[in-house]
């Protein structure tokens, strides 16, 4: 070795040898901090490429198992019944018996059922087998949250977290998109959900490692009469809603679940006033701040859904793209989003704060939903699309993040769980009523316009735009007012203090 390499070498050792005693701790935390946000994002990553990664092998699954075409739609739908309904159950479950106990055991579930989801050889087997995985995906995504939002306090350190879960949803619903179609094409359609068990091994053997601590956090018990009426009730919605799409809102079973959700909703207040640990405590949603996180997430999962699930039918039943192509065609908006989140939002938001960043994001989410008004038979994805997705994504990126930091905002540790699976379940929610009814107008638009898809996907957009008109007109009301005044002083000054 030459005398200048090895000059080198014992320089750089010197130099680290220098380093004092909390320096090298400062180091290792940072590493280990860094390590936990992969681990957690991975968690998100998963549960979001497994959602998307299944629309595209429906029109397989349907051959090979012999699904009815009323039936097809229970393999997305019993997977959302459980996952939406439990997510508020599965966030206050992790604060009083442990986050990583709830999230190891999460991802145990989701694991097995992935493969027999995989091994399905009947439509039964199949549909159950997304019912116990959406389970599994109800005790991850809001364990995973509240460990994040935990383990990075307000300030900086918890934006720039909030972007990087944020980017690693995108990242995964596009990616279920691409990979949906590749190994549908080429593997077969069981591929697509046997690909979750070495990700989840993985997973599981990393935990121990990073997460050593166990207690749980809420000194709080669960309120078993609130948790069963507030998941029953979510459940409902979520069927009702799916079923009326399906089947008619006038349809029996629709009319039924719709009844019990009301008459759930009107006793849940009654039951939470006389329980000592109400499933949901006045004090969380008492923040203006969190009150308008919750509703931007309720209100843009009504959006995105919808805003993928119509420009998947354009491309390919209008535009007459390929699956795989079409899964392609989302590359430049996921990148946007993700891009936005991780590097811009932080920045805005420390700046001009949440509710200047949630307007200037929710205002070209509706830009995006206008030019996508335009779809036509004659269209591009070029012209038509793209610009639309752009626009669209850029707003997403600004405004997820930006929501979640307002909906994790002055939270205690004991009720991190909670505020997090109330996170997820307004953007599930929102994602259940946005679907449902803008597929239903778009229905109606088509069949009185001559079976025409794009008159009916043009509707949906207008209808969309429409509604995030309404959700910054919330926005700029709900943080008005001495509280938000208040709230926005000691925001600004935790990130000047971090």
């Amino acid at each position: 070795m030459g005398q200048p390499e090895t000059r080198r070498i014992v320089n750089k050792v010197g130099q680290e040898g220098c380093l004092s005693t909390p320096e090298r701790a400062a180091s290792r935390g940072r590493r280990s901090a860094d390590g936990l946000l992969a681990l957690i994002c991975t968690a998100q990553f998963v549960l979001a490429l497994d959602f998307s990664i299944v629309n595209v092998a429906l029109p397989t699954i349907q051959r090979e198992l012999h699904f009815s075409e009323a039936n097809l739609q229970w393999t997305i739908t019993g997977y959302a019944l459980t996952f939406g309904s439990l997510l508020l159950l599965g966030g206050r479950a992790g604060d009083l018996l442990g986050r990583r106990r709830l999230l190891v055991i999460g991802l145990i579930v989701f694991a097995v059922s992935s493969l027999t989801c995989g091994l399905a050889q009947t439509s039964l087997m199949l549909v159950l087998s997304r019912v116990v995985q959406g389970v599994g995906g109800a005790m991850i995504s809001p364990a995973a949250l509240s460990l994040l939002t935990s383990s990075n306090p307000e300030g900086p350190a918890r934006v720039r977290a909030l972007g990087i879960w944020q980017a690693a949803a995108a990242g995964g619903a596009s990616s279920g998109v691409v990979l949906g179609g590749l190994l549908t094409q080429y593997v077969g359609w069981r591929a697509i959900f046997l690909i979750n068990l070495p990700i989840v091994a993985i997973m599981l053997l990393l935990i121990p490692r990073m997460l050593k601590s166990d207690r749980p956090t809420g000194s709080a018990r669960l309120d078993f009469e609130g948790a069963t009426i507030i998941t029953v009730a979510i459940g409902a919605l979520i069927f009702g809603l799916s079923n009326g799409e399906q089947r008619g809102f006038t349809s029996i079973g629709t009319a039924i679940a719709l009844g019990l959700l009301i008459l759930l909703s009107a006793s849940f207040p009654f039951v939470e006033r006389r329980s000592s640990s109400p499933m949901l405590p006045p004090s969380l949603l008492q923040s203006a701040t969190r009150r308008t996180g919750y509703a931007t997430m309720l209100m843009m999962g009504a959006i995105v859904v919808a805003y993928v699930y119509f420009a998947s039918l354009y491309l390919q039943k209008v535009l007459h793209f390929a699956p795989v192509i079409t899964g392609v065609c989302f590359l430049p908006a996921t990148l946007t989003v993700m891009l936005t989140a991780t590097l811009v939002t932080r920045r805005v938001l420390n700046r001009f704060g949440v509710k200047a960043t949630l307007i200037g994001g929710l205002a070209s989410v509706a830009l995006g939903q206008l030019w996508l008004a335009h779809v036509a038979v004659g269209g591009t994805y070029w012209e038509t699309v793209l610009p639309g997705q752009l626009l669209s994504a850029f707003g997403m990126g600004l405004v997820f993040p930006t929501a979640s930091v307002g909906g994790t905002a002055g939270v205690p540790m004991g009720d991190q769980g909670l505020a997090a699976g109330l996170l997820n379940t307004s953007q599930q929610v929102g994602s259940a009523v946005g679907l449902a009814l803008l597929a239903t107008i778009a229905s109606v638009v088509t069949k009185s316009s001559h079976h025409s898809l794009a008159a009916g996907f043009r509707i949906s957009y207008y209808v969309a735009t429409g509604l995030m008109v309404v959700s910054i007109v919330l926005v700029a009301t709900m943080l008005s007012g001495p509280q938000c005044q208040q709230e926005a002083a000691r925001r600004k000054l935790l990130t000047s203090s971090s």
